[in-house]
């Protein structure tokens, strides 16, 4: 499990509470603190993780000297984990229970790079995400699948890992820079995570008010997309 955490203590337990609870029976837990300096992420999250020590094979608790953005905390993350597959939270999510167990049973026993699965909506807004079975043709035309998935940790290192994307569309990069490589993702039709939306979150602080240039940039970056303007 690779948390990025910044200035989330106000969500960090819940997120850390559902990933203790993964009926998933070996895990390795790395947080990576991105320099928060509003609230004691760090300390909560050391406190926590001492609490909780001997539910995980190995766990890590890292932090940022400087503040370098989501996709460089997800990328530590991935280069100091032991693991084969590697699953992606961030601190104001949640999981459900059997999230890892279900996507890692069915990634292990198909040639994918990575598995997700459909995800709910709460907190400031309710609903259901828009995750879709797996398809370049699809993706040219948007984002449709979150960043909370299982990849496995070579294709993470093949593809050069997250780069950091201004408006907060690392997760959208990451897929295409999978798709390019010729690398495929397994959607697995269940809602087996949760997606917290608030007043702070990436979405409503970032990319509402970079909507107009992303497209550009993310074109420009990958020409296939068909991305509105």
């Amino acid at each position: 499990m690779a948390i990025s955490l910044f200035n989330y203590q106000r969500f960090l337990e819940a997120c850390l509470d559902s990933v203790s609870a993964q009926s998933h029976p070996r895990l390795e837990l790395i947080v990576v603190d991105d320099d928060s300096r509003l609230d004691d992420s760090t300390g909560a999250a050391r406190a926590w993780m001492e609490r909780h020590a001997d539910r995980f094979e190995h766990s890590l608790l890292l932090k940022h000297v400087h503040n370098r953005g989501l996709a460089a905390a997800r990328n530590t993350a991935f280069a100091l984990a032991r693991t084969d597959y590697v699953f992606v939270l961030d601190a104001d999510n949640v999981v459900y229970s059997d999230a890892v167990a279900r996507l890692f049973a069915m990634v292990t026993d198909e040639p994918y790079d990575a598995a997700y699965s459909q995800i709910e909506i709460f907190g400031d807004r309710q609903g259901l995400g828009t995750a879709d079975v797996w398809s370049r043709r699809r993706l040219a035309l948007g984002p449709y699948i979150d960043a909370m998935s299982l990849v496995r940790r070579r294709s993470w290192e093949q593809v050069g890992g997250y780069d950091h994307i201004e408006g907060g569309w690392e997760d959208y990069d990451f897929w295409c820079k999978f798709a390019e490589a010729g690398m495929t993702g397994l959607f697995v039709p269940e809602v087996l995570c949760r997606y917290r939306v608030h007043g702070s979150s990436m979405t409503l602080e970032h990319t509402s008010k970079l909507l107009s240039q992303i497209p550009i940039k993310m074109t420009a970056r990958h020409p296939w997309l068909r991305l509105p303007r």
